[in-house]
């Protein structure tokens, strides 16, 4: 009898511990907007060693162990949203012309990589030669729900319903409701009418605020409380930070997601400011300078 009392004590016990462990893993993930984890956010991909917003440029990131790969959206002629910095595909495509009077065919023809082997001789790569402009339905379809999206609306005056279209894309991709993780996707733009717009749209979606290098040298803190009322926090020109700034920031509980820092010295001082994460075109770097820390 007392034996069997032990064995069931023994396999309660187990049970307990087994139930307290999965949590503690799924909670890793849920902490994606903790102001205590550092993120790292691959800008345009791995866009130092890649053609950005391609492919290539997204698969190295993961490879690199971004926290986020960063997507930023321009709508074709013909109403799809695709990834792209610009608004005209001059500068990282063989063809001119402005996005929204090209139509999605006329994109998938340009060669989106070429340009990057001749801008860098020394990270050239036959592999990028031909790399195709993507679409956000493209991106979210190849990586999924493994991957975590920092999505920015690109000059949404241009785009009439860009953010309904974004919106239905994360459906589409189970990547926005009350069961997705929280802080998978953010979306960012420096446009405070299309996060307002989103914030009556979806609530639980966290954005953030952009803010070029003179907005944020002169924020006060009632533009920060009003910017708590739709938004997790700001990213800011990184050239703008200091100390002091950095924490009137964080002391209104905003995440800071300063933009965009490539050399180990800044991000080493962005860190000791106090900065919650950055983007970078070397996500390996930034992973490493963390690590050193």
């Amino acid at each position: 009898m007392k034996k069997s009392r032990l064995l069931a004590f023994v396999l309660l016990s187990f049970a307990l511990l087994s139930f307290a462990w999965v949590p503690a893993t799924v909670s890793a993930h849920e902490h994606l907007l903790s102001p205590d984890r550092i993120l790292t956010v691959a800008h345009r991909g791995a866009s130092g060693y890649a053609p950005e917003h391609t492919l290539a440029s997204y698969k190295l990131a993961k490879k690199m162990n971004a926290d986020y790969l960063e997507l930023d959206l321009q709508m074709t002629k013909d109403g799809h949203l695709i990834v792209m910095h610009d608004e005209t595909v001059d500068r990282t495509t063989n063809g001119t012309g402005w996005v929204k009077d090209l139509t999605l065919a006329e994109i998938k023809q340009l060669d989106a990589g070429t340009w990057f082997n001749e801008a860098n001789p020394d990270r050239q790569n036959a592999h990028y030669i031909g790399q195709r402009v993507l679409t956000l339905d493209e991106v979210l379809r190849y990586f999924g729900k493994r991957e975590n999206y920092y999505i920015e609306t690109k000059k949404p005056d241009l785009y009439p319903q860009m953010e309904e279209k974004l919106l239905a894309a994360l459906k589409k991709h189970h990547l926005l409701g009350k069961h997705t993780r929280k802080g998978q996707v953010i979306i960012q733009s420096f446009s405070e009418d299309s996060l307002l717009k989103l914030q009556k749209l979806a609530p639980r979606l966290p954005k953030v605020q952009l803010l070029d290098r003179n907005q944020m040298t002169s924020i006060t803190d009632d533009q920060l409380d009003f910017i708590k009322t739709y938004a997790v926090g700001v990213g800011p020109n990184f050239r703008a930070l200091t100390p002091e700034n950095v924490q009137q920031v964080r002391s209104h509980g905003l995440l800071l997601h300063p933009y965009t820092v490539n050399s180990e010295a800044d991000m080493t001082r962005l860190l000791q400011y106090g900065v919650t994460g950055l983007f970078t075109n070397f996500p390996d770097v930034f992973n490493r300078v963390k690590a050193s820390l």
